[in-house]
Parts: structure tokens; sequence; C-alpha cells
């Protein structure tokens, strides 16, 4: 075994024109009042990742250009179709009109351990802010929310390292079903 160049593996990605032509996978995901721009810019590479429909930034998220989130989008921000809405709630009810399943993940008094549940596409993945996580109002509009089993002292996970554990394992299972 030995590791690949970074020319090697570089040769093996899409360029951001052959991205663009290539089917986006039925996965959406709305990120509520997140205040760490590292965050932020870590939710969309593995949005990048996954190959995502669409990231919403909403509330008081911050948005794109900015080098902070930059610095851990690395080039994400050009890959991931994105937008911002003040409001998350108005693109929570268009997304349901679409169809699209909503996914909270937050501790609510009906979360499920996110690996237990059999996902149905189109989804939309919601996570919330570092500290008070989603706001009810957001909570009430989810079809399911999910949760990540914690044994230690902590309540929760990073807010980015959450979600892309969420995240890769929903497209797991759509890869599987695909």
């Amino acid at each position: 075994m030995r590791k690949l160049t970074y020319e090697e593996i570089f040769s093996k990605r899409p360029t951001l024109k052959e991205l663009q032509k290539l089917e986006r996978l039925p996965i959406y995901v709305l990120a509520e009042n997140i205040r760490s721009m590292h965050n932020v810019g870590s939710i969309f590479r593995s949005g990048d990742g996954a190959r995502i429909t669409k990231l919403f930034l909403t509330g008081f998220t911050p948005v794109p250009p900015r080098r902070e989130i930059d610095k851990t989008a690395l080039g994400a921000t050009e890959s991931v179709p994105w937008e911002y809405s003040k409001n998350p709630l108005p693109v929570l009810k268009a997304l349901k009109e679409q169809g699209v399943k909503i996914a909270a993940v937050e501790h609510t008094n009906t979360s499920v351990n996110y690996a237990q549940v059999e996902y149905s596409f189109p989804v939309c993945l919601l996570v919330g802010n570092e500290v008070e996580g989603l706001s009810q109002e957001v909570v009430k509009e989810a079809d399911f929310a999910v949760e990540l089993p914690m044994l230690g002292i902590k309540q929760s996970l990073n807010v980015s390292v959450a979600f892309g554990i969420v995240l890769y394992h929903v497209l797991q299972q759509y890869l599987r079903i695909k």
C-alpha cells in the first residue's frame, strides 16, 4: 500500500464545470443560526462531498464570501448551490410542497438514533446553533428528529461534525437504493 499523491487524487475529481453537469443527490441542508464561520465552511465542504442539491443558510448564519468560511470550505462555496434566507420557515414550506421530508438533527422528545432510520428521498437535514440548537419553530416543521448517541458528559458533538456523520449515513443509504 502507498499513499496517493495530491495529483493522483485530484485527477479523479470532476472539475467545477464538470460537476455542474452532474446530477445532484436528493439531499438538502438547512443551517439555522450557526455562529462559527469555521462550522459553516465545514458544512459546505461536507455538502460538496455528498453532492447535495442545495444548502440553505438561515437566520444569523454567516454567508460567503468570507475568508474564515473559505479557510475550511476550501472552494466548496463555489461547488455547492446555496442561498440565504433570514427566515427558515418559508424555505421549509417550499421544500415540503416539493415532497421533501424534513429531518431535524436535534434532541427532541421523539428523537431516534440517526442510524436506525430508513430515510426517504428527497430529504432535508436541519442543523442548528452550536449552543441552542434548532429553534422550536423550525423543529415543529420537521417530519422527524434524529440524534447521535452521546456516552460522555457532553450532550452533543460540534454541529459540523454531527452534520457530517448524519449526512454520510444518509448518503450511504441513498447509494444503496440507487
